[in-house]
């Protein structure tokens, strides 16, 4: 919309409740969002129904309307928006950007697991559809957290997928029409989708989309120091009482402690957090969540 300087959104995939990791990415952007004064979007990406839980969207909904996070305009459901992506992906077709490629997954392997040629054994009748990536593309961005950010993008991941040889769409694609579609000025999420990025932005570039500005939110470590996922019961986000939640997750994102006022209830927490977030205490490293409550907030970059 004109006259809107900041568009922010969080955008979970309905394969499970939401859990620490994904609410700190969804309070890390909506607090840059508020602080702006800009708009913050939520869109479901609901585009791979084999990982998709019955329920878990309209629990993640419940799970941020309880946090305080409240999100501008409708919800916007990937599943939806097939006719963007087709058009986009017509687009790149007919410019030889894009291609057919019957390489099976045991092909590509064979081949060094980077997809440089197709190198199928025998033609598909569904074959994937392939973004076909330059030799020596390199790709540099400048991320807020991360600082400038450089990926051999054929070197390091090759020509990637567009659409999937079960036809559902792929991630990279839906996610970069959606942004431009929807006007996102500004993508704040997490660390483990720094590596995606490259791939975004030579996607933006092949479509003539506009480039958002990035950063990219340090990861939380379960006890094993793995990334924590909807599995591990390590550490429960509780919707009834948000405020514990909420101070651990501010923890994480390297912030100093707020006011005792904060503790008035999560919206007195969420003003104080709005007037006192600084984007330049965020940690690049991952957090350990079951300690933070305990840490002194990392101010690193480092």
């Amino acid at each position: 919309m004109p006259g809107i300087p900041y568009r922010g959104r969080f955008a979970p995939s309905p394969t499970g409740p939401l859990h620490a990791g994904s609410l700190l990415a969804a309070l890390g952007s909506w607090l840059l969002a508020r602080q702006a004064g800009g708009e913050w979007l939520l869109r479901i990406e609901d585009i791979d129904p084999p990982r998709e839980v019955a329920g878990a969207a309209a629990q993640q909904l419940r799970t941020l309307q309880a946090f305080g996070l409240r999100h501008d305009g409708e919800v916007a459901w990937q599943s939806r928006r097939g006719h963007l992506y087709r058009a986009a992906l017509n687009r790149l077709l007919a410019q030889g950007l894009a291609f057919e490629c019957h390489c099976s997954r045991a092909d590509v392997a064979a081949a060094g697991g980077i997809h440089r040629r197709c190198v199928a054994t025998a033609p598909r009748p569904d074959p994937a559809i392939r973004l076909r990536v330059a030799d020596g593309c390199e790709v540099v961005f400048d991320d807020a957290v991360h600082g400038q950010v450089s990926q051999q993008v054929d070197r390091d991941v090759g020509d990637f997928v567009l659409r999937r040889t079960d036809g559902l769409w792929a991630y990279q694609l839906a996610v970069v029409v959606d942004d431009a579609a929807q006007g996102v000025t500004d993508v704040v999420r997490g660390a483990d989708l720094l590596d995606s990025t490259a791939r975004q932005v030579l996607l933006q570039r092949a479509l003539g989309l506009p480039m958002p500005r990035y950063a990219h939110l340090p990861l939380l470590l379960g006890e094993d120091g793995r990334k924590l996922s909807k599995s591990d019961a390590a550490l429960p986000v509780d919707a009834a009482d948000p405020l514990p939640s909420l101070h651990m997750l501010w923890t994480c994102l390297g912030q100093p402690p707020l006011p005792a006022e904060a503790d008035a209830g999560v919206p007195a927490f969420l003003q104080h957090a709005i007037a006192g977030f600084r984007l330049d205490r965020v940690p690049r490293r991952a957090q350990a969540a079951s300690a933070a409550v305990h840490n002194t907030p990392a101010t690193s970059r480092d």
